[in-house]
């Protein structure tokens, strides 16, 4: 298990690096003028421009500009935005509204696929699973893009079920329609997984051997069945939160929610460079924290995963 734990902390190391670098080099590394990229169309005195120098590190080559924004990551100083606000205080602040909006998805995407899941798997081949197989199509065929304004749309101003927006502190009943349109993007694939998976478990040895020994069918799906077939779903679960943080970037914009999302994407619009590297590599870390601590769950549940 330690030999695990320390390969896989070498590989989150290195992943980090090449992702950051990837970012930063993407964001930083063509272009043409970047004090004019920083500072827009206004005409830069000397002075600005020494000033902009200070705090970018534009004097030094790209490669070390790149290790001076690792370091102060490293070390908790993720910068300045463009328009000089900390980059660290927006991510303060962003960060609640996406952890509650995210954490309901995941409940609401685990609830309805691990439930319909079980029962299609239990039922393959029946009238159930045939719905469910074409509903989770229509749903990964619908691009988020699509469905968060179409679901405002709808259930936001036509019929008037949800509150179309939801500001900062937004309560559990203005967030559940963004909630839902973000759990959209896992539901069809954990469903899928919950139901292979579910349906390989009923034709195991050890479930013969369970109903041969006149154990009740509740209790040999229950006890015996899902036990099993959760824990790639479990995995799953935990790479799809990478999934919902890019849908977050979307679902936060539509229904003008401030969090992370929100943030990146008025990043991205008005060009200011440091605050999408700096909140993508936060995001970074947080997906490589999320992963590392799943494969070791999942490690544990399951020790041949160590020796692959």
């Amino acid at each position: 298990m330690f030999r695990f734990i320390v390969r896989r902390l070498l590989q989150m190391v290195v992943t980090f690096f090449g992702a950051t670098f990837v970012v930063y080099a993407l964001m930083f590394a063509y272009v043409d003028d970047p004090y004019q990229a920083l500072a827009g169309d206004r005409p830069l005195t000397d002075t600005q421009r020494a000033a902009l120098d200070a705090r970018f590190h534009l004097d030094d080559g790209f490669f070390q500009q790149y290790w001076h924004y690792v370091t102060g990551l490293l070390t908790g100083d993720l910068g300045e935005t463009t328009t000089g606000r900390s980059i660290g205080d927006l991510l303060a602040e962003a960060w609640p509204v996406t952890i509650r909006l995210a954490l309901l998805a995941i409940v609401i995407a685990a609830i309805i696929a691990v439930g319909a899941g079980v029962l299609s798997g239990i039922r393959r081949g029946g009238v159930f699973d045939t719905v469910t197989l074409v509903l989770t199509l229509l749903v990964l065929a619908m691009p988020i893009v699509v469905l968060a304004p179409l679901a405002q749309l709808v259930f936001g101003i036509q019929l008037g079920w949800f509150p179309p927006t939801a500001g900062r502190d937004a309560g559990l009943y203005e967030l559940l329609l963004p909630a839902v349109v973000l759990g959209s993007l896992v539901i069809a694939t954990e469903l899928r997984v919950t139901r292979t998976s579910v349906a390989e478990n009923l034709r195991a040895d050890y479930v013969r051997t369970a109903r041969a020994k006149g154990l009740a069918p509740k209790r040999v799906i229950g006890v015996h069945v899902l036990r099993n077939s959760l824990i790639p779903v479990v995995t799953l679960i935990g790479v799809d939160i990478g999934v919902l943080m890019s849908g977050a970037i979307v679902t936060e914009g539509v229904f003008n929610i401030p969090g992370v999302g929100f943030n990146l994407f008025r990043g991205i619009r008005a060009e200011d460079g440091p605050l999408v590297v700096g909140f993508v590599s936060v995001l970074v870390i947080v997906f490589l924290v999320i992963n590392l601590v799943v494969d070791l769950l999942y490690a544990a549940l399951d020790p041949r995963i160590r020796y692959e």
